[in-house]
């Protein structure tokens, strides 16, 4: 069967969107980092890797980005999940808990709800919201906010459902393996590129994009490593790297860039 690498441990997002993308047949293989998700998929212990690349409410995931620019990978899917939040203890009720666990991107999620509900609860930082289930289960006067997985993993009653302050908070994730995809007649294109630092530099850049019909979806710049106040910009948009006026603009985009890496064409995901 096919083997699949993710930021574990089991019961987090990142294996529920594995599973939303291939289904119940491959092997699922947590991970402690991100950086493992790329290595195992760089040495071919397993086919393909899982990683989170950016919330709707909480931004982007500058490891993963930092990684894609790093190393030889390709993606060559997203996944699109909807982010539920629930707060699970092993207790029937909220009156006996006297901390809240989650991982921080959670309890920012929720804080209007924690505000409101258990202002004066501690609320504790850890590794994953897996990691916070697990707490809660050990100890009846922890509370968890985690998803669903969590909480059958480790048994754990729902004591308030869907407590994220966004309702549409959604997670992206991205698929990575060694080759590209195929075209599927729906497909964007990721690179991350740089341009010299001087003036209207940015828009010579995405000039071609225009100018060859290709719609671009998102704009990200992230500190470069090179040196102090250069940057480094991810770019995603509509089309295959295959297509005619794709390639045409990629062409004349590596004319006016300093440094551009096409991170890969694959299909885009539904929600």
């Amino acid at each position: 069967p096919l083997k699949v690498a993710y930021l574990g441990p089991a019961g987090t997002f990142s294996e529920s969107a594995s599973r939303k993308h291939f289904g119940s047949a491959p092997t699922f293989m947590p991970t402690l980092a991100i950086d493992d998700v790329f290595r195992s998929v760089e040495a071919g212990t397993v086919d393909y890797g899982v990683v989170p690349v950016e919330n709707s409410t909480e931004g982007a995931v500058g490891r993963t980005l930092d990684l894609l620019l790093a190393n030889p990978l390709k993606i060559c899917g997203e996944v699109k999940l909807r982010i539920h939040q629930h707060l699970l203890s092993r207790a029937d009720g909220m009156g006996a808990a006297r901390r809240v666990y989650s991982h921080a991107q959670s309890l920012a999620q929720c804080q209007e709800w924690l505000n409101r509900n258990l202002p004066s609860l501690p609320r504790v930082p850890v590794a994953s919201n897996a990691e916070a289930a697990r707490l809660a289960a050990e100890d009846p006067e922890s509370v968890a906010i985690a998803g669903e997985a969590a909480a059958e993993l480790y048994g754990l009653n729902i004591l308030s459902a869907n407590i994220e302050d966004d309702p549409n908070n959604t997670t992206r994730f991205l698929v990575i393996c060694q080759h590209g995809a195929g075209p599927s007649g729906k497909d964007k294109t990721s690179l991350v590129c740089s341009t010299p630092n001087r003036a209207g530099a940015m828009h010579k850049l995405l000039q071609p994009l225009a100018e060859h019909g290709v719609s671009m979806t998102k704009l990200q710049s992230r500190p470069a490593r090179s040196g102090l106040w250069e940057y480094v910009y991810y770019i995603d948009f509509e089309g295959h790297e295959s297509d005619p006026k794709v390639a045409a603009a990629l062409q004349a985009l590596d004319q006016n860039a300093s440094f551009v890496k096409v991170l890969g064409s694959y299909p885009v995901a539904a929600l």
